[in-house]
């Protein structure tokens, strides 16, 4: 019997006080835009792992950004099989209130996952910005946090 191992993940939602939300390009795929994110590493809640990650991937703080909502159960598979001892992820995505200045993002971190950054409203998001694989997670977070086809 096959069973397919789902890596636990987060994802923030960084939301600016226009309503705005933050998405990051990659650093090695131009115009591929997507959130902060990251794996859960073991003896890691989920809130740890995403103050984690917007630390090393965006250079925030706790006292930066404030959880709103998170929403559990948003899961993808990798194409061609295992990545990594892992068939896909299984996603728990944070939407957040961004509480300091612009200044304070940082993509140059020690080990940089993007390329830049930008705040977009929403429904300027566009699904040609993600891999195929991400498709449905997306087109589902935008509609549960944001009430937003994308």
């Amino acid at each position: 019997m096959n069973t397919v191992k789902l890596r636990p993940n987060v994802a923030g939602i960084l939301r600016n006080s226009e309503g705005k939300i933050l998405i990051c390009e990659r650093i090695h795929v131009r115009n591929a835009w997507q959130f902060p994110q990251g794996g859960v590493d073991d003896g890691e809640t989920h809130d740890q792992a995403l103050v984690r990650e917007l630390w090393e991937e965006i250079g925030l703080d706790p006292q930066d950004f404030r959880i709103l909502e998170k929403r559990h159960g948003y899961r993808y598979l990798f194409p061609g099989g295992k990545k990594k001892g892992h068939h896909g992820k299984d996603q728990t995505y944070y939407l957040c209130d961004f509480l300091t200045e612009n200044s304070k993002i940082n993509v140059n971190t020690e080990h940089p996952e993007f390329r830049g950054w930008k705040w977009i409203f929403p429904n300027e998001f566009r699904r040609q910005w993600l891999p195929a694989m991400k498709l449905d997670v997306y087109a589902q977070v935008f509609r549960d946090f944001f009430g937003v086809e994308i």
